[in-house]
C-alpha cells in the first residue's frame, strides 16, 4: 500500500511540475521572453508529451515567430490528442496556410469547420485553400455554407466570386457580385470586377451605368474611362464613346487603347454622318495608338485602317 501510495504521489507531483512549468511559460510569454518560454514547455513536454495546453502554446509562440515548420509540428500533435478542440485545428490550418501547404490547410479548417458549424473565418478559409488546390466543389461548398452563416457578408460574395470566376461560371460571377455590391456599395474593387463580368458576358448597358457611378469615385482613372468608352462603342452611341475615350487621354496622353478605342468612335461617327474630317481625325488617333504601342495586338489590321481611310 506504502508503494501504491507513494507512486500516486510521485505522478500527481509530475503533473504539478507541468503545470508550474506551463504557468511560468504564460508568465515569460507576457514579459516577452520567448526563449525562456519556450524551454519551460519543451521541458513540460518532454515530462509528458500528451501535456496538449503546452503543445497548444508552443504552436502559437512558435507561429507568432514564423517557425511554422515548428508550429505546426506542436499543433499536429495537440489536435492528434484532442480532435475535438476547435481552436487547434483552426490554428494548425492558419499555419499550413502561411506555409502555403494549402491541401493541408484545407483539411485542418474542413475539421475546424466541423467542430464548429457556424464559425464564419474556418469556412471561409477552408473555401480558400480548397480553391488554392483547384478544389472548386469543395470550394463552393464552404463558401455557400459560410453564405449561410451571414448572408450579408461582402467577402463571402467576393470568395464565391473567385470561385464561379475560376470555373469560368460568369452567371454565378456576377450574382455574386452584384449581391455583394447591395452589402458593400461603391466599392471600387467590386465594382471593376463587376464590370469585368458584364462585360465577359457582353451585358454592356450595365456595364456602362457601372463605369458612369466608378468615374464619380475614381475620377482619375483612365481605364474607367476608357472601358466606358467601349460600352458606348457596343451599344452604338459614338458621341458617348468619343467623350469616354477622349477623358481617358486627358487623364493618360499615352493610353494606346484610348486612342485605338477613340479611332474607331470617330469612324463610326463618320460614317453616320458621312464627315471626312471625322474620318481624319480618327486616322491621327490611330497613328498615335501604333506610336504609342507598334507591337500592339492587331497591329495590321490598324495599319490597313489607316491605308483605307487616308485616302
Amino acid at each position: 500500500m506504502l508503494l501504491v501510495s507513494a507512486g500516486c504521489e510521485s505522478a500527481a507531483g509530475r503533473r504539478t511540475k507541468q503545470v508550474d512549468l506551463y504557468l511560468d511559460a504564460v508568465m515569460l510569454t507576457e514579459l516577452n521572453q520567448k526563449e525562456m518560454a519556450i524551454e519551460k514547455l519543451n521541458e513540460a513536454v518532454t515530462a509528458d508529451n500528451r501535456f496538449l495546453p503546452a503543445l497548444s502554446m508552443l504552436g502559437q509562440i512558435y507561429a507568432d515567430s514564423n517557425d511554422y515548420e515548428k508550429s505546426a509540428a506542436a499543433y499536429e500533435k495537440a489536435t492528434q490528442l484532442d480532435k475535438w478542440s476547435f481552436k487547434d485545428h483552426f490554428n494548425l490550418g492558419r499555419v499550413y496556410q502561411n506555409m502555403k501547404e494549402f491541401g493541408k490547410a484545407a483539411m485542418a479548417y474542413a475539421r475546424a469547420c466541423e467542430i464548429d458549424a457556424k464559425h464564419l473565418d474556418a469556412h471561409i478559409n477552408a473555401a480558400k485553400c480548397f480553391l488554392e488546390v483547384k478544389d472548386y466543389d469543395r470550394a463552393l461548398t464552404f463558401s455557400r455554407l459560410a453564405e449561410q452563416i451571414d448572408p450579408n457578408a461582402a467577402r463571402v460574395q467576393m470568395l464565391l466570386a473567385d470561385i464561379y470566376q475560376a470555373r469560368n461560371d460568369y452567371e454565378g460571377l456576377t450574382q455574386s457580385l452584384e449581391r455583394a455590391l447591395k452589402t458593400d456599395a461603391n466599392n471600387p474593387k467590386i465594382m471593376t470586377t463587376l464590370v469585368d463580368a458584364y462585360l465577359k458576358t457582353r451585358r454592356y448597358k450595365p456595364a456602362k451605368d457601372l463605369l458612369l457611378s466608378l468615374t464619380q469615385i475614381e475620377p482619375d482613372n483612365s481605364a474607367v474611362y476608357q472601358n466606358l468608352g467601349y460600352c458606348y462603342l457596343k451599344l452604338s452611341d459614338a458621341e458617348g464613346a468619343i467623350d469616354a475615350y477622349s477623358e481617358a487621354i486627358n487623364i493618360n496622353a499615352r493610353d494606346w487603347q484610348a486612342r485605338k478605342g477613340l479611332g474607331t468612335a470617330y469612324i463610326l461617327k463618320a460614317n453616320e454622318e458621312d464627315d471626312p474630317q471625322l474620318r481624319l481625325k480618327a486616322v491621327q488617333q490611330w497613328k498615335m495608338s501604333l506610336a504609342i504601342n507598334p507591337d500592339q495586338p492587331n497591329w495590321g489590321t490598324l495599319l490597313k485602317l489607316i491605308e483605307k481611310y487616308s485616302r
